[in-house]
């Protein structure tokens, strides 16, 4: 074999150990920039489901629970031609509380968009 040969092979290999460093160092690169971030957000999404969830099954018990007190405490009231006002009640109350609810992640969407606006300016 010549020298010239034995050179070309060497610089072959050292070309091909440098594309695979390069494959190796682009897929590790990828990995990081797509997997981590996808891992974090399951993770924000999963707690926000249960959060949510949670809040829920809260919400359900505390209507309930009005329900009950104006249903049993309120004595004579609510009986006879009104025993339907503390459903009406309730369903006013769950609507108040939903439309709050609507109003406050609204005002927090709008606090985020004015950060960020300042942000940028």
């Amino acid at each position: 074999m010549s020298k010239r040969h034995a050179d070309n092979e060497k610089a072959s290999g050292r070309l091909r150990s440098k594309g695979n460093d390069t494959l190796q160092l682009i897929v590790d690169y990828v990995k990081q920039e797509t997997l981590e971030p996808l891992k974090g957000l399951g993770r924000f999404v999963l707690f926000g489901v249960v959060g949510s969830v949670l809040l829920a099954g809260g919400f359900v018990i505390l209507a309930v629970a009005l329900l009950r007190v104006l249903q049993g405490e309120t004595g004579t009231t609510f009986s006879g031609n009104l025993s339907w006002l503390p459903y009406v009640i309730c369903a006013v109350a769950s609507i108040g509380v939903g439309a709050l609810a609507v109003v406050a992640i609204g005002k927090g969407q709008a606090r985020r968009s004015l950060e960020r606006d300042k942000e940028t300016a």
